[in-house]
């Protein structure tokens, strides 16, 4: 499977030793060129046209919206993470109206990173190939980019709410919480947990079957 190209813009040394090392540990992405320097990075850009730049705000030279500004101005086919220690509404706002596909507050963790870049590649995934759209294909894609984003309740995380989505997907009929925790190899409280929370945003359906004896056993349908 070919690899989606990365090309990062951070002028501070360590973080950007950090953000490789996490690109480094995300499967289906490569890493192709960096920079310190906004005018020098807009012109590797330029040359490599990488999938992805993964751009920080603050730079030497101009700022990181600046360059965001170019990339967009001279119509390049490229997407744009920020990476930023800003977090103003006006300019996350503005980062957004100019089409960043996510905004990443230092600090942030592995998790978060990889959740960034996940969402990435399957909303890419949705749209690569194809020749025409339909209303069901552009749902699916902004459902892709916002489903993750938002904030979950303490006790959840990002990765295993990803399995258990995933594996729904996968298995694609009502399951039990103790079928998917067979299948996830996880404990069926925390299969239930995840369920019972994407249940209570409308992401899953349930569905009661009742026997002849006890409780109806709950059947989770994506």
């Amino acid at each position: 499977m070919t690899k989606i190209t990365v090309f990062i813009v951070e002028d501070d040394p360590m973080v950007l030793e950090v953000n490789k090392s996490f690109l480094d540990q995300t499967k289906g992405f490569e890493l192709i060129g960096e920079a310190q320097y906004g005018e020098q990075a807009f012109k590797e850009i330029e040359k490599k046209m990488p999938d992805l730049v993964l751009l920080d705000m603050y730079l030497p030279d101009i700022s990181g919206q600046e360059l965001f500004y170019k990339i967009r101005n001279e119509r390049l086919p490229i997407d744009v993470i920020m990476i930023t220690a800003a977090r103003d509404a006006k300019t996350v706002q503005e980062l957004v109206r100019l089409g960043a596909f996510d905004y990443l507050v230092k600090p942030f963790r592995l998790e978060r990173f990889q959740q960034a870049l996940e969402n990435y590649a399957r909303s890419r995934k949705k749209l690569i190939n194809k020749s025409e759209m339909k209303q069901d294909d552009i749902d699916e894609y902004y459902r892709y980019t916002m489903e993750e984003q938002k904030e979950l309740p303490k006790g959840l995380n990002e990765i295993t709410m990803k399995q258990i989505i995933d594996k729904l997907k996968e298995i694609n009929s009502p399951v039990t919480a103790e079928q998917l925790a067979q299948n996830t190899g996880m404990a069926r409280v925390t299969v239930r947990k995840y369920l019972d929370y994407l249940a209570s945003i409308g992401e899953v359906t349930i569905d009661l079957k009742y026997g002849s004896v006890g409780r109806p056993t709950k059947y989770y349908t994506l």
